[in-house]
């Protein structure tokens, strides 16, 4: 049974006493009642927290909206909170173990093992909200044409990775960088499908042994 937030003395309750003694005195429990802020007529703050508390420790980095929406009396508008909270924190202040894409250079750092190909290797790279690398990804080797490269071998993975974007890539063993007229309406292709699924299309990249050139 969890003391109600109302039976707590004010000066022990989370958003008085990290006014009053700062973050650090909370407890990891106390700093979740502090960002959920109040409870309803179902649960009270300090149940919810508890529950979400739990959560936490089952799925660690892995939880989802979806599953905080499974807790009882916790709605939509504190689950975004609680999961906004979490993925600005990851952004700000986590040491990144994956590399931020955000540049042309950056995506060609990353396609160094297909550069020397002799057949073309079409890739996917899927990236979160701020442009982290989650995955890379080949989606086919030989020609490309549009009728190889399908929007559904593309995004399937993507939609999997909840990723909010991608950029695909390819190598030219010919060394040429010019963009095909398959190039290009691959590109298209892939353009529209991604709009609609909610996730962005942000550039393809064309790479040779030694230099690179974007599409979009």
């Amino acid at each position: 049974m969890h003391m109600k937030i109302s039976d707590r003395r004010k000066d022990q309750r989370p958003r008085e006493k990290l006014q009053t003694k700062g973050a650090e005195s909370l407890s990891d429990y106390e700093l979740l009642m502090a960002i959920i802020g109040s409870g309803n007529k179902q649960s009270d703050v300090t149940k919810i927290s508890h529950d979400v508390q739990r959560l936490i420790k089952e799925k660690g980095s892995e939880i989802t909206y979806d599953d905080l929406l499974g807790i009882k009396s916790l709605g939509p508008a504190k689950a975004t909170g609680i999961m906004a909270s979490f993925e600005l924190w990851r952004r700000q202040f986590e040491v990144p173990e994956r590399p931020i894409i955000d540049n042309p250079e950056k995506v060609a750092a990353q396609l160094t093992d297909i550069r020397d190909k002799k057949q073309e290797y079409f890739v996917c790279i899927t990236l979160d909200g701020a442009n982290r690398l989650i995955a890379k990804r080949i989606i086919t080797i030989g020609t490309l044409t549009s009728s190889l490269v399908h929007p559904r071998e593309v995004f399937a993975d993507a939609i999997t990775d909840r990723a909010a974007s991608i950029i695909v890539a390819h190598n030219h063993p010919s060394g040429n960088l010019q963009a095909s007229d398959a190039d290009r309406a691959v590109t298209e292709r892939l353009q529209e499908a991604g709009e609609l699924v909610g996730i962005k299309l942000i550039d393809h990249i064309i790479v040779t042994q030694k230099s690179y050139a974007s599409i979009l």
